[in-house]
């Protein structure tokens, strides 16, 4: 949790050699969108090429002298020119502009001098992964049981888009203690005992408490699926959501039922998930669908984005409730976030004293797992031990 070594290991084996989430479909929606955000530590961007209409993912480097080349966090661009010596690229990636272009006499090649992709990409319902293994297995494989999950977030939600901005922060801590944090059932009632004192408040009842269970879904995945006691904009009226929402959130279940059944409908509109697909990423469909992702930037230092996944054609009012439920828990001024960074940075200073080194995560071992287990954890624990040991099987 403290060493630098150990850091510059988890970058070389494991953010170099597995897929990680670079952004969704959705943000990229006409010829020429772009977003740009470092992934892994380095900087990319994603595009929607005009020609083809593909989506690329390029290093964010200049092929002249390496500068960075797209320049603001999200827009739309026919050309993207560096600003340093203005050699200009198209939205495929290749060189289309240098000036002075007869000083380098014949022997510049503009097709060898194009935007470097990176080694692989590849989309899953909507999520676009990149990875810097060209060796690295498909994506459908990598993503073994996560799929099932994220399946589940997709079709719940039709129609999704990522709604525009992000929340970013960063976190004295080590990285994985966020990712312990977000898969632990086990911390949410001490923690987070104001958000459940403010449900009451607003009258939902918490007789039924939380229910569920922590599984490991294959190559470090891993996902608590509960019932609790909160509403679900998906499909899971609550008083937090207003007696105006009630028919509308009312028919968005006959919906569900209409296209999926009743049996998975139900498991879309009244179960939670907190789904981590290794090794950073975080979709929290709970009383709002939240993508996360975090990237350590030392070993005791990480900086976080989130974005909130919402239906494309939603009403304005359910609209208003789903951010309004996101930003109320895990927003970084709402309940829940701001106790998880309190709790991570306070772990941190204990590893840093010296007095503890390791942390325990054997409950549940001695039962099938619950949600409020460890096994989910330990999951991760041993993808992340595989390749920082060099043992791995899976990326390459």
């Amino acid at each position: 949790m403290t060493s630098p070594e150990i850091h510059a290991l988890e970058l070389e084996r494991v953010f170099a050699h597995s897929w990680l989430y670079v952004g969704h479909e959705s943000e990229v929606r006409e010829p020429g969108d772009y977003v740009r955000r470092p992934v892994g530590g380095r900087p990319l961007f994603m595009v929607r090429a005009a020609k083809s209409r593909e989506i690329r993912v390029f290093h964010n480097t200049c092929s002249h002298r390496g500068a960075v080349v797209c320049r603001k966090d999200s827009g739309n661009a026919k050309v993207f020119q560096c600003f340093y010596h203005a050699w200009s690229f198209d939205t495929e990636g290749k060189l289309v502009g240098v000036p002075g272009r007869d000083a380098y006499g014949e022997g510049l090649d503009f097709s060898e001098l194009g935007l470097r992709p990176v080694a692989r990409m590849a989309s899953y319902r909507g999520f676009v992964f990149a990875s810097y293994d060209p060796d690295i297995v498909e994506l459908d494989e990598y993503l073994a049981g996560a799929k099932e999950y994220l399946d589940l977030a997709a079709d719940g939600l039709g129609s999704a888009e990522i709604i525009s901005g992000s929340n970013q922060y960063a976190i004295d801590a080590n990285w994985k203690l966020l990712v312990e944090n977000s898969i632990d059932g086990y911390h949410a009632v001490p923690t987070h005992d104001t958000y459940f004192k403010y449900l009451v408040a607003l009258g939902t009842d918490l007789s039924t408490g939380v229910d569920g269970v922590g599984r490991s879904l294959g190559n470090g995945h891993a996902v608590i699926d509960y019932h609790a006691p909160w509403g679900r904009p998906v499909a899971k009226w609550e008083p937090m959501f207003g007696e105006d929402g009630r028919e509308e959130i009312a028919r968005l279940r006959a919906d569900l039922v209409e296209r999926f059944g009743e049996e998975r409908a139900a498991r879309m509109a009244e179960t939670n998930r907190n789904l981590f697909v290794y090794p950073n990423l975080i979709i929290n469909d709970i009383m709002a669908v939240t993508v996360r992702t975090f990237m350590p930037v030392s070993a005791d230092r990480m900086e976080v984005t989130a974005w909130e996944l919402a239906p494309a054609d939603e009403m304005p009012q359910l609209r208003q409730r789903r951010l309004d439920s996101f930003l109320t828990f895990l927003g970084p001024g709402g309940f829940a976030t701001p106790d998880d960074i309190e709790a991570l940075e306070s772990c941190q200073q204990g590893f840093r004293s010296g007095g503890i080194e390791w942390n325990d995560i054997s409950r549940g071992m001695a039962r099938d797992p619950h949600a409020d287990d460890e096994e989910q954890m330990r999951a991760f624990w041993r993808r992340w031990h595989e390749q920082v040991s060099g043992r791995d099987g899976v990326g390459r």
